[in-house]
């Protein structure tokens, strides 16, 4: 299939969508169907991680057999893969060698760090071990450019984005959570190639939508709305977690959607974001995070922004799925629930709209707090 390309960084362009090898686990077979499946979707590039378990193997070995079969892309695969901050330069070596070995390649066209999510990940990338192991990557022609992934602060990606180190980075953005568009937009105003994490998944199981949301976004299908969002913004391409064949069906439906909104569209769009002010209310939170810093490091608006999916767009097993990874995932999420809360009242004066914050948070740990679930991977 021809599909639009778009540049990303300093390599070469990338289809619309992107294949993220975390879901196809379960065997060298699986990947394979996955990978061919994205071949025919209009699908060029691929990202992997060594944190993905086998995914790695499974994919040098998926590549190996299309190769053979002259089964590509025109132009050939492009290969994202990814090293966790925090590797002395021996380390980082070693093991860029060795998921050069899983992958069957010699040089990746993507390096980035795997989540640049605390400063001194930041620090180790630009002025570290981190920085003469990416420095020694391109100098040696095992990586054409470098970029990041991160779940980190606005802050800290944004000092990512101007350091100048970096070709490409892979942000969370989505359809119900546009808090970091902006910075996606001075990246790719500096050139460098955006990468949506997971706007499907992460934003909102939007493959498995309620029902509400559903008719929220009618007549369009959330995730092609939320797809067609963040294309219409010019985001470089969309990662997308296949576990079969069939689940990159609408991927190559939209493998040319690269225009702008049209009437329909924007009729959609404003239709979703109507229906979840009216059912918020007063108690919308806008996600200005004036009430930030918390001195009890409340992450506010973060956590209100799930009681707003909850309340909003009926998305409450997804909010309860996120809420209750705080403190349970490391640097890759919160550490801090709504239960942290000693409502001191610092932040109430900074909210311009007046909201009772220190109720609200009570309520969203009410309505979210559960039984934890496990994280896909790590």
């Amino acid at each position: 299939m021809n599909a639009v390309r778009r540049p990303f960084g300093r390599g070469p362009e990338v289809s619309l969508f992107t294949l993220g090898t975390m879901r196809a686990l379960d065997s060298a077979e699986q990947m394979h169907e996955v990978v061919k499946a994205a071949q025919a979707a209009g699908i060029n590039h691929i990202e992997t991680a060594a944190a993905y378990g086998p995914a790695e193997s499974f994919l040098g070995i998926a590549l190996k057999q299309l190769r053979q079969n002259q089964a590509e892309p025109e132009g050939g695969w492009i290969i994202t893969s990814k090293l966790l901050p925090g590797l002395t330069l021996a380390e980082g070596q070693k093991e860029l060698y060795s998921l050069l070995d899983r992958l069957g390649l010699p040089k990746l066209h993507n390096l980035a760090v795997h989540g640049l999510n605390r400063t001194e990940h930041l620090e180790w990338a630009l002025s570290g071990e981190g920085a003469a192991l990416l420095r020694w990557a391109e100098e040696e022609n095992l990586a054409n450019q470098v970029g990041f992934s991160s779940h980190g602060s606005l802050a800290l990606i944004e000092e990512a984005i101007t350091s100048g180190r970096f070709q490409f980075c892979s942000l969370h953005l989505h359809l119900l959570d546009p808090t970091r568009m902006s910075l996606a937009q001075k990246a790719l105003a500096a050139g460098m190639g955006v990468m949506a994490i997971s706007p499907a998944d992460k934003g909102g199981r939007l493959q498995a939508p309620s029902s509400t949301l559903v008719k929220d976004c009618h007549p369009l299908r959330p995730l092609e709305l939320a797809y067609r969002y963040l294309l219409a913004a010019e985001i470089s391409t969309l990662s997308l977690g296949a576990a079969q064949p069939e689940d990159l069906t609408l991927a190559a439906q939209l493998a040319n959607a690269n225009g702008k909104l049209n009437k329909r569209e924007q009729r959609a769009l404003e239709q979703l974001h109507k229906n979840g002010e009216h059912r918020l209310g007063k108690d919308r939170c806008g996600q200005c995070r004036s009430c930030l810093p918390c001195p009890n490091s409340v992450p506010i608006p973060d956590l209100l922004r799930l009681r707003n999916l909850a309340i909003g767009h009926d998305l409450q097993a997804f909010a309860q799925e996120r809420y209750n990874l705080i403190g349970r995932a490391g640097h890759w999420w919160e550490s801090v629930d709504g239960n942290a809360c000693k409502r001191c009242g610092e932040c109430l004066p900074h909210c311009p709209h007046h909201l009772p914050i220190p109720d609200l948070l009570a309520d969203t740990h009410r309505r979210l707090a559960a039984a934890p679930r496990r994280r896909l991977w790590g």
